[in-house]
């Protein structure tokens, strides 16, 4: 997968598994783990009030931020 910095593969299937998404690319910045989904994907990922991106936090055990694939 393109555009993964030195994230564990463990901690990759779990995002994938947990979003329920497809994950263009997953960027880190510092503790916090920046997450690409196409556009129509993006709610999906953050689920009702968040609750998807939440969880996902607590078992990663890592700040999420969901943002929409460019080009």
């Amino acid at each position: 997968m393109q555009g993964v910095v030195d994230l564990e593969e463990q901690t990759l299937e779990q995002l994938k598994q947990m979003l329920k998404v497809k994950v263009d690319k997953v960027e880190e910045h510092g503790e916090e783990l920046v997450v690409y989904v196409p556009k129509d994907q993006v709610a999906k990922a953050i689920g009702a009030g968040g609750c998807v991106a939440r969880a996902a936090e607590l078992v990663v055990k890592r700040k999420l931020t969901i943002k929409e694939s460019t080009g």
